[in-house]
C-alpha cells in the first residue's frame, strides 16, 4: 500500500551531522533506502529551527534555514535516480512514473521568515509548500501551545498576513505547535483546508499539541488534515510508542472528524522515545495492524495517500 507521511525531522540531523550522514542511507530513521522499503509514495521534509529567544545565534533564523535548504538540493541532486522534488499533485505523478520517491519541502518555525512576507516568497520560490506557523516559542506569526501557556493568545496581525499570502500562493498551513486560539483564528480565515501535520487525538492523550474533538471536527469540515504523530507522548505516555495507541487514536479522530481527515505525520528523527515501529521502512506494519483491526479498504486507502493527494491537489495544485 503506498503511503504518504507529512512530517519528519531528518534534514536537520543530515545538517547537523559530523560524520557527514547523507539521504541515500544512514542511522537515522528516514533515508531513501527506508523509504522504498515502506513503499513511501511522498515524504514531507521539514527545515525546523530550533527558535530560542534567550539563545544566542550566531546566523539569522533565514539564513539557517536557507542553509539547510541548500543541503537539502545537494542530497537530492546526488541521489536523483530515485528521490525528486514536487511541488504538486503533478510532480509526484511524473515522479511516480519515473519510479521515484517525492519530497516535499516544508519549514517548521515560522520565525524563518522572519516577519517577512518577501522571505515568504523567496521560500516558495525555492520550493517549499508548507510552513508550520510556529513551534515552541512566540515568534512574528503568534504564539505556540506548549504547555498551553498561550493557550488564549491568536494570531498576530502579521500573522493573518501570512494566512492570507500563503492562500494565494497555494502553500499549506500547518498549525501544529499552534495555540488553540491561532488554530481557531486560522480555521476562521483560511480559505483554503490546511493542516496539523502532527498531531493526535486530546481526547485519548491529554497534550497540549495535540487536538481536541472540536478543533478535529472543524478541521475535517474545513477539508484539512492531522497527521497521526508517532511519538509517544502524543499517543500514550507510557514511554514506548506502540502500534495499539495509534489505532486508538485513528480510530478516535475518524469518528471526530472521518476518515477524510487523517493522514500519517510520524515526526520520524524528532522522536527520542523507544519505538514499535522503528523507522519509515516499517510502516507497512501499521498497515497490516489496520486491516486486521478492522479498518475498511476505504479507510485504509484514505489515511495512507488519497487524503493526502486531495489536499495536496486542492492547496498546491
Amino acid at each position: 500500500m503506498k503511503a504518504i507521511d507529512f512530517h519528519c525531522d531528518t534534514m536537520l540531523k543530515i545538517y547537523e551531522s559530523r560524520k557527514g550522514a547523507g539521504l541515500k542511507e544512514n542511522d537515522f530513521q528516514v533515508d531513501i533506502k527506508k523509504l522504498q522499503q515502506g513503499q513511501v509514495l511522498a515524504q514531507f521534509f521539514a527545515l525546523y529551527y530550533d527558535h530560542d529567544p534567550a539563545g544566542k545565534k550566531d546566523k539569522s533564523p533565514f539564513d539557517v534555514v536557507m542553509e539547510m535548504l541548500e543541503r537539502f538540493e545537494d542530497e537530492l541532486r546526488k541521489n536523483s535516480e530515485h528521490i525528486a522534488l514536487a511541488t504538486g499533485v503533478e510532480g509526484i505523478q511524473k515522479n511516480e512514473e519515473e519510479n521515484k520517491i517525492s519530497a516535499f519541502l516544508t519549514i517548521e518555525e515560522g520565525e524563518a521568515i522572519e516577519g517577512s512576507l518577501e522571505k515568504l516568497l523567496r521560500f516558495y520560490q525555492k520550493g517549499v509548500r508548507l510552513i508550520t506557523l510556529t513551534w515552541n516559542f512566540e515568534n512574528q506569526i503568534g504564539f505556540p501551545n506548549i504547555q498551553y501557556r498561550s493557550r488564549d493568545r491568536g494570531l498576530k496581525p502579521f500573522g493573518k498576513e501570512v494566512v492570507e499570502t500563503m492562500n494565494h500562493l497555494g502553500m499549506l498551513i500547518d498549525v501544529s505547535h499552534l495555540s488553540d486560539q491561532g488554530f481557531w483564528d486560522v480555521a476562521e480565515l483560511s480559505k483554503k483546508p490546511f493542516i496539523a501535520s502532527h498531531s493526535n487525538a486530546r481526547s485519548i492523550q491529554p497534550h497540549p499539541r495535540n487536538l481536541s474533538d472540536e478543533m478535529l471536527k472543524a478541521l475535517g469540515n474545513s477539508g484539512g488534515v492531522t497527521g497521526l504523530n508517532f511519538a509517544h507522548d502524543f499517543l500514550s505516555g507510557d514511554g514506548t510508542s506502540k502500534i495499539e495507541p495509534m489505532l486508538r487514536h485513528m480510530r478516535h479522530i475518524i469518528n471526530a472528524a472521518g476518515s477524510e481527515a487523517l493522514v500519517f505525520g510520524t515526526d520520524f528523527d524528532g522522536i527520542s522515545s523507544r519505538l514499535e515501529i522503528e523507522n519509515i521502512g516499517e510502516i507497512q506494519r501499521l498497515i497490516t495492524a489496520m486491516e486486521k483491526a478492522g479498518f475498511t479498504s476505504k479507510e485504509i486507502e484514505n489515511i495512507t495517500h488519497k487524503n493526502g493527494l486531495r489536499i495536496i491537489g486542492e492547496v498546491l495544485g
